[in-house]
């Protein structure tokens, strides 16, 4: 399997990911997103999968955790994902995963402004009239994806929310489903050293509702140390470039 697979958040991307390591696998992420700004957007994650020959495939965890506004709106989901491998010939394989998430989320409203709060004079003073909603909410998600693969490269295709659950604090409010399609190649820099390092490129393109947006960009790992480097754009306009940097090692 693709080396960079050990270290991306891939079971967040696709649930047919788990188990694809065969060995197990335990990937811990950090994100932290535009520092600079007001109100950052801070994620933390962690997932653990591995492939089980008595049930045909593997097993995986995934718990995220989401603040958003600096603690205004706070999301924790915690996922459990079963992936079945067939095996067509020795150097190929397809995997068909499905997923279960239950999600909690919790919203500050003291840390919200609404207009009728401004004073001319003295600014966000005023008691708001705005009717204040629930603080939490819970609901359970599903979702599934299939993808192919081999050492040199793989294919996917994962759906999500497909019960398209009510995440509403205000009123009724569905989660649209989200497509995602990605792919990816594996090139050693020297084939006849496994040690020499990887180069990876990748492309993922997710479409919600009537948004979408392409990421694009490639991975580096040389022994224990992963870089990359990707940008990310919709069709109008580019978004962000974003860099990661970790460590990857097997046990």
């Amino acid at each position: 399997m693709l080396s960079s697979h050990n270290f991306m958040p891939t079971r967040y991307l696709n649930p047919a990911f788990a188990g694809t390591a065969v060995c197990p696998r335990l990937v811990m992420n950090y994100r932290n997103q535009w520092p600079a700004i007001s109100g950052t957007y801070v994620t933390y994650s962690a997932s653990y999968d591995q492939h089980f020959d008595a049930i045909g495939g593997g097993l995986g965890l995934l718990v995220m955790n989401d603040r958003a506004g600096e603690g205004t709106l706070n999301t924790l989901s915690a996922s459990l994902i079963y992936s079945y491998r067939l095996r067509p010939s020795r150097n190929f394989s397809i995997k068909f995963g499905a997923q279960a998430t239950y999600t909690q989320k919790k919203l500050d409203w003291s840390k919200l402004t609404f207009g009728d709060m401004i004073d001319p004079k003295y600014g966000f003073v005023l008691p708001t009239q705005e009717v204040k909603g629930k603080d939490n909410i819970g609901f359970l998600d599903f979702s599934a994806g299939i993808l192919g693969y081999s050492d040199r490269f793989y294919i996917g295709f994962a759906a999500h929310h497909l019960t398209q659950p009510d995440e509403g604090f205000l009123g009724q409010s569905r989660l649209p489903l989200k497509l995602t399609g990605h792919a990816g190649f594996s090139f050693p820099f020297n084939s006849r050293d496994r040690n020499s390092g990887v180069w990876s490129p990748n492309i993922i393109y997710q479409q919600q509702q009537d948004f979408q947006q392409i990421n694009y960009g490639f991975y580096i790992q040389k022994r224990m140390v992963v870089g990359g480097l990707w940008f990310r754009q919709n069709f109008f306009n580019a978004d962000a470039i974003i860099a990661l940097i970790g460590l990857g090692t097997q046990f």
